[in-house]
């Protein structure tokens, strides 16, 4: 999705409830189930008390590219 000012963003809804950091563990999980990487590679860094957050995924730039392609590609088609 892209935001008013422009910038593309994923949407991402979990299950888990926001206590003790669980729905961010959550959300740390599914993206990197879904980008086939380990789970201690992805990170919120930034908004980890607010709805909309900032992650550190911790992998080759250009695979982590080819990939967010695939998946938004998925996503629109």
């Amino acid at each position: 999705m892209t935001d008013d000012a422009g910038q593309t963003r994923l949407k991402i809804r979990v299950r888990a409830v926001p206590e003790n950091n669980k729905a961010n563990r959550a959300v740390e999980a599914l993206v990197a189930r879904q980008l086939k990487i380990a789970k201690s590679l992805v990170s919120v860094t930034t908004g980890a008390t607010m709805r909309n957050k900032v992650l550190r995924i911790d992998h080759d730039p250009q695979d982590l590219s080819e990939q967010l392609e695939m998946l938004l590609g998925e996503t629109r088609g």
